[in-house]
């Protein structure tokens, strides 16, 4: 029994690893995936699993983006330590709006909105998004090339996007990227914004989840949730390195349409199977 679970949460950190890092929606997947892998766990722990398995994935920000991040390495000189600490400052920045409002509205919000019909709708509406505001962007220069460019009201601009990002569907990194196209920056550094974005924000998200459910684990639960982070942290890894290498060449436009025909499945499912 311990074995198909561990496989279970194999699966969904695989899920996890890939859909947290591309505009496409974690969520969405995961009440997809959901559907045809089941937990043989409580409801309580797989409401934490699905927010806590995000800490694999956001570690493996940390250790890509490690040297770039760290203000306190001694191979840096003091102009290149300002300016790392310019970078959390506008991430602090950014994550205040999100930040306030998910801890305030967080049970609200998964009693109203974590459902398929919410999922599917954004899904669809911001996959629209992405190919209406790429085709604008086709001959526009971004103004923003750089995080010495990023001003800290654009920083913030951003940072009121991700609030959009609370409902399910949405994506994290899809609402944020979305939101620096917009406000001008290159799709390189609205990525990788982004990325630095989710540290504290799912540091936040878990730490929560993590309170509400307790520190007390059965060893299956605790083998079920390493597990899913593991993988989810090997996975992002080669996510995020993929997504910056195809973003150097190409728009999203793949990933709006993407997101269209998954929201169009999920409707489709539960209507029609489900």
């Amino acid at each position: 029994m311990l074995f198909i679970e561990l496989l279970k949460a194999v699966f969904l950190g695989v899920v996890e690893g890939i859909t947290e890092w591309l505009p496409i929606s974690s969520t969405g997947h995961m009440i997809l995936v959901e559907e045809f892998i089941q937990l043989n766990a409580s409801a309580a722990f797989k409401e934490m699993f699905f927010v806590v398995i995000q800490l694999g994935a956001i570690l493996a920000v940390v250790l890509l983006y490690f040297n770039k991040l760290n203000p306190f390495s001694a191979r840096k000189s003091k102009a290149q330590k300002r300016q790392t600490m310019r970078i959390w400052y506008k991430v602090v920045v950014g994550v205040l709006p999100a930040g306030v409002l998910g801890v305030l509205f967080d049970d609200w919000l998964d009693e109203h909105f974590y459902n398929y019909q919410t999922v599917a709708i954004m899904l669809i509406i911001y996959g629209i998004l992405f190919i209406i505001i790429e085709n604008r962007n086709r001959h526009r220069p971004a103004r923003i090339k750089s995080f010495d460019e990023l001003s800290y009201i654009t920083a913030f601009g951003i940072g009121l996007f991700q609030v959009l990002s609370l409902i399910p569907g949405t994506s994290r990194s899809g609402a944020t990227i979305l939101g620096g196209i917009i406000l001008g920056t290159s799709r390189y550094i609205a990525a990788e914004y982004s990325f630095f974005l989710s540290i504290p924000v799912m540091f936040g998200a878990s730490a929560l989840k993590l309170f509400k459910f307790g520190l007390y684990f059965t060893g299956m639960e605790l083998a079920i949730l390493l597990t899913g982070m593991i993988v989810a942290f090997i996975v992002s890894v080669v996510a995020i390195r993929f997504l910056l290498r195809y973003i150097k060449n190409n728009d999203f436009k793949a990933f709006g349409w993407y997101r269209i025909i998954l929201g169009l499945l999920v409707i489709g499912y539960f209507v029609f199977v489900g």
